[in-house]
């Protein structure tokens, strides 16, 4: 769910290679590859997604893999553990995710994809999945990036079946969320100012619906020979009813919440 999903997409240069010798030619034609393929791993000291923890503050290990053509497409997959208490006795959560990224300029670019959520356990609510699907949009400029993600299947199961009654009737496809991101690098070495504010909409179940934020500092690092480092800190809170969003053992999950972490991409 994270998540902050890095995604690079190679750059091709354009270099004539007309009176280079052989050698030079074939290095320019590696260093020119279509293809980028990057793997991360990450310590957190929870998992928070969207402003709501899925570990019951516990650590969390991430992880994943991504590719990117220079034509603009890429294809991701990243899990993480999650508390058996936050999703229906889930402990492992995968994400499938792709999409297309045109750069219009330096700094104005617009990002088309997926986002399929994935419990290999399979363990339910009511008989039905958490397995949700969402599509999604976002546009960015410069430090600025406005993200819109729509529910195409049931959100993590909700519908009748499993919550209905009090709370609201019907299924929830159609439930979206819209967040505007900012990352800017300060003006002191290595170090990344993150800020974030969302709101969660859930179709036919308006109580559940809540707005989150995110603040933090992170700073890129190298140990030793070993680049590609990255630690920091968010802070995250919401506005979610504190009554039902709570997990099995109605221990409240939208609290506000500090995350420490250190990942490396490589």
């Amino acid at each position: 769910m994270n998540h902050v999903k890095r995604l690079s997409v190679a750059g091709l240069v354009a270099c004539s290679l007309f009176n280079l010798p052989a050698f030079a030619a074939d290095e320019a034609v590696a260093e020119a590859s279509p293809h980028t393929l990057t793997t991360n791993i990450g310590f957190f000291g929870q998992y928070v997604f969207r402003g709501i923890t899925y570990t019951n503050e516990r650590p969390a290990v991430q992880g994943g893999f991504d590719y990117a053509h220079s034509s603009g497409l890429y294809l991701g997959v990243w899990g993480t553990n999650v508390d058996k208490n936050a999703l229906y006795g889930n402990t492992l959560e995968v994400d499938i995710y792709g999409g297309y990224l045109h750069q219009f300029t330096p700094d104005l670019s617009l990002n088309v994809g997926f986002l399929q959520f994935y419990y290999p356990d399979n363990e339910k609510i009511a008989g039905q999945s958490a397995n949700t699907t969402e599509l999604n949009g976002a546009l960015g400029y410069k430090w600025f990036t406005l993200k819109y993600s729509r529910a195409v299947t049931d959100f993590f199961g909700y519908n009748t079946k499993s919550i209905g009654g009090t709370l609201g009737h019907g299924d929830t496809k159609g439930t979206d969320y819209i967040e505007l991101n900012f990352n800017y690098k300060l003006p002191v070495q290595d170090i990344n100012l993150v800020a974030h504010a969302g709101h969660q909409r859930v179709e036919n179940y308006g109580d559940l619906s809540y707005s989150d934020y995110l603040i933090g500092l992170n700073k890129d690092f190298s140990v030793g020979k070993s680049e590609g480092w990255n630690a920091g800190f968010n802070y995250t809170g919401t506005n979610a009813d504190g009554d039902l969003w709570v997990d099995a053992k109605g221990r409240k999950t939208g609290d506000d919440h500090l995350v420490l972490f250190i990942r490396r991409t490589f």
